[in-house]
């Protein structure tokens, strides 16, 4: 009987990093997270394929695939969850629903919040989940250095299977406390 073939023990070696923009669209992260810069850290730091979510965005960066890295691009999905589970690494929007899919998996967070919206409740709950040591948080201007000096490791880990306490979190991060 022999072990798994070489494509399967490639393809779980494979680090890889899913970016969600969610159902809007937020063409400075694409394009961020799709600059030769940013593709080169996520080399350097042994990743080799990015999976980007780009939702209704203007920016469509070209999907390649070579030996050393791959970049697949696709607006909408019916479920994100198996590319969430696939990855090893999440940069997502600060989009609540978002942030929670990624918790609840389990997987290491990058939020990158969207500093042109305004009354900008989405940089309160990051700016919370970080102080509780379950995400790292960033603007695009600052995503690159954060990938480079980070401690994935350090972040604790979500509590499982109580979407209740997150809503009850996210009410009193936004002000709707009872």
């Amino acid at each position: 009987m022999s072990g798994p073939s070489r494509a399967s023990r490639e393809a779980v070696a494979m680090k890889s990093v899913f970016v969600t923009v969610g159902t809007t669209s937020f063409d400075e992260l694409v394009a961020c997270v799709s600059s030769r810069a940013t593709l080169q850290i996520l080399r350097r730091l042994g990743y080799r394929k990015l999976v980007l979510q780009i939702g209704k965005g203007r920016v469509v960066p070209d999907s390649f695939a070579s030996t050393t890295f791959s970049l697949i691009v696709y607006r909408y999905k019916n479920s994100l969850k198996e590319d969430i589970k696939r990855a090893d690494l999440i940069i997502s929007h600060a989009g609540a629903g978002s942030c929670l899919e990624a918790l609840e998996e389990g997987k290491p967070l990058v939020v990158v919040v969207n500093e042109k919206l305004m009354d900008n409740h989405q940089l309160e709950l990051a700016r919370q989940l970080h102080k509780e040591g379950y995400l790292f948080y960033c603007s695009c201007s600052t995503l690159l250095e954060l990938l480079r000096s980070v401690d994935l490791s350090s972040l604790r880990r979500f509590p499982p299977g109580k979407p209740e306490m997150f809503s009850e979190f996210l009410d009193k991060v936004v002000g709707f406390e009872k």
